[in-house]
């Protein structure tokens, strides 16, 4: 038999009904559901236990899977997560807008029409001169909106050492705090 226990974070509360796992703290609340035929969720004596009665690679893997989205999803909750991109250009000056739940990115090699990049929910964006801050409590979250910010600013049909504009992630996602 496998098991794995993740301890809870002091000012974390979790609770489970059925497959979905929800994570308050200080900051918010996640929820998630975690669902496998193999594989058993408990909450015991201020631990998660992952238990399992196969012994199968791929069980095991998924288990560890689990254990590093809980020990995120309570990061999230108690410190939450920044990451940090920066503002490249050569010739024409950028201008970065936000609106609604989008980042604007004007004037990007020149261009007439604005680049578009989605953020997604629960991340704040801060634009301070050429830097570009996200955070958030959901960790997947902020760095897919800075994946999204990035991909929206690539340079396509030139060469990349020439034409090296953009916004490139400086930072992934870390715990606010340096935790």
């Amino acid at each position: 038999m496998l098991e794995y226990e993740v301890a809870v974070e002091e000012g974390v509360d979790v609770s489970l009904a059925g497959d979905d796992v929800k994570v308050a703290g200080p900051r918010g609340k996640l929820h998630r559901v975690f669902s496998h035929h193999e594989i058993k969720l408990k909450v015991l004596d201020g631990k998660i236990v992952i238990s399992s009665e196969s012994k199968r690679r791929k069980v095991k893997a998924l288990m560890g899977t689990w254990k590093a989205h809980f020990r995120n999803m309570m990061t999230g909750v108690s410190k939450g997560f920044e990451c940090t991109l920066k503002l490249v250009y050569a010739h024409f000056p950028v201008k970065l807008e936000v609106q609604d739940n989008k980042l604007l990115i004007k004037n990007f090699l020149g261009g007439r029409s604005s680049r578009v990049a989605k953020m997604l929910d629960g991340v704040e964006i801060k634009i301070e001169g050429d830097t570009v801050r996200l955070s958030g409590i959901d960790k997947e979250n902020v760095g897919q909106t800075a994946a999204n910010i990035e991909h929206a600013t690539k340079v396509k049909g030139y060469d990349r050492r020439v034409f090296q504009d953009g916004i490139f992630i400086t930072q992934k996602p870390a715990p606010l705090g340096g935790g």
